[in-house]
């Protein structure tokens, strides 16, 4: 037999032979199949599976390792780690920073995602423009707009452009070859969903092709030390743009919130390995682009402090920040069997858990009112420190009875009816305080951390004593339908 036979040499020394065929790969999912079916087995699609060539090589030049690290497989101890060569780079905006957790980490790979036309694009020019201008070199890829277009939203923000470099591409190797001839500090791609691999088979825009490109720009920015900035558009089922398929990629998610027909926009963290999630900043769009917002709490309050039945203040903690939100509730008598629960701002759950306190421990009969809450200003209250207002406005507005427009309710209500404690209180009084407030209904087992001055705090242990404390007492008149009242 022959030495030199294939099968007689070593396993690591065997060439094989591979054949190409011919496979079937979702154009939504990427899912790939053997045989051609109606509906895609994976995501189930109707009609997204195509026929593709099986690759005989590793998928794009990130896998064949062009873009690992020199150093990628050395050891390290990583107490030997060095951060000095690695600060976080600062940008225009200070709200951005908040939200970032301090600036753009070198290497990072950021998605921002939002509704088509909030404002992304916006930010991020006006961000590149500010870090252009402290000598960094940035570049500026978009596969959505040309370069005339770009200038003119540029002119219009009052952006020269100058140290700013623009590509039209939306085939991420070519993308890569000329970051690497580039060699810019900062790059920007808006947005994510336009580009596209050849070695996936499906069309731009699939989650496939969203993941593939995603990866290719995550590992040139790991090897290279060079934040990336994506632009990404999201759907309703936030499936087809394809962010909610990155979230677990890459480094941060910023989420740009808010009504195209409002003013103001909110930027939260959804993701962030650098920092808190829990931070917001706040924009106000405006003729020259987005600015920033120097007092948040006096956005969400109403200009003219009257006393309005089913109006409570509250203050939320936004990561680091307490933010002041003006908590409304409205009950009105309803002839259908079903009466409506409508929450805006705030979990609907969270409403029907108060709704059923008040019904059960207070004795309030709210089967045939509507029930709408809703928080001034577009704020999102997540946390139950907003339980203790959402309680006081429905029974003001059950009542009609205004609270005091300078009194602030904090608290957490229990199944029980009780008030629990909520953290940072300290930090969210200090902020009533310097506003102006000058009462505040707080739990009683946190009256020690309450501060002393300019704000009279009012110590409650019950959803009943809250009510007593803070609502007037019902007048003659109306005591004889109002005996269930507190």
């Amino acid at each position: 037999m022959d030495r030199d036979s294939p099968n007689l040499r070593p396993y690591h020394q065997r060439t094989t032979l591979r054949k190409s065929k011919t496979i079937f790969a979702c154009q939504e999912c990427g899912a790939q199949s053997p045989k051609w079916s109606g509906q895609c087995p994976a995501c189930g699609q109707w009609n997204t599976m195509a026929a593709a060539q099986a690759p005989s090589r590793p998928a794009g030049r990130a896998a064949a390792g062009k873009w690992l690290a020199p150093d990628g497989d050395a050891l390290q101890e990583l107490s030997t780690v060095s951060l000095a060569d690695a600060p976080r780079i600062p940008t225009a905006f200070a709200e951005l920073d908040r939200v970032l957790g301090g600036g753009i980490v070198p290497g990072a790979l950021v998605l921002m995602a939002g509704d088509p036309g909030i404002g992304k694009s916006t930010l991020l020019l006006q961000a590149s423009a500010h870090l252009a201008s402290v000598g960094l070199r940035v570049l500026y890829a978009s596969g959505e707009e040309s370069p005339q277009q770009v200038k003119l939203r540029a002119e219009r923000l009052g952006v020269s452009g100058k140290g700013i470099l623009f590509l039209s591409e939306t085939e991420v190797d070519s993308l890569l070859a000329h970051l690497d001839g580039a060699k810019p500090s900062l790059v920007i791609v808006d947005s994510v969903q336009t580009l596209y691999s050849q070695d996936t088979p499906s069309a731009a825009g699939s989650i496939a092709q969203v993941r593939e490109c995603a990866r290719r720009l995550m590992g040139w920015a790991k090897a290279t030390g060079t934040p990336i900035l994506l632009a990404g558009h999201v759907t309703k089922d936030g499936s087809v743009a394809g962010p909610r398929a990155l979230e677990h990629m890459v480094d941060v998610v910023l989420s740009l919130e808010g009504d195209t027909l409002s003013p103001y926009r909110l930027l939260r963290g959804v993701k962030n390995r650098f920092g808190s999630t829990n931070e917001v900043g706040v924009f106000q769009m405006a003729a020259a682009g987005l600015e920033e917002v120097p007092e948040p709490s006096l956005l969400f309050l109403s200009s003219d402090r009257q006393g309005v039945a089913g109006s409570v203040v509250t203050a939320s903690m936004e990561g680091t920040r307490p933010l002041l939100a003006e908590v409304q509730a409205l009950t009105a008598h309803t002839v259908f069997p079903q009466p409506r629960r409508t929450a805006t701002g705030v979990d609907f759950g969270r409403l029907l858990l108060i709704t059923a306190v008040l019904t059960k421990r207070l004795g309030y009969s709210l089967s045939d009112q509507d029930v709408i809450v809703n928080v001034a200003g577009g704020l999102r209250l997540e946390e139950p420190a907003a339980d203790l207002a959402m309680a006081l406005a429905l029974a003001s507005s059950l009542r009609n009875a205004p609270l005091d427009p300078w009194t602030i309710a904090i608290g957490e209500v229990g199944l029980g009816g009780e008030v629990r404690a909520v953290p940072q209180l300290a930090r969210r009084l200090t902020e009533a305080a310097r506003l102006g407030f000058q009462r505040a209904v707080v739990p009683a087992s946190q009256l020690r951390d309450a501060p002393s001055a300019n704000l009279e705090a009012i110590p409650v242990k019950s959803l009943t004593e809250a009510v007593r404390a803070a609502l007037p007492h019902p007048s003659r008149a109306s005591a004889a339908s109002d005996d269930h009242f507190l």
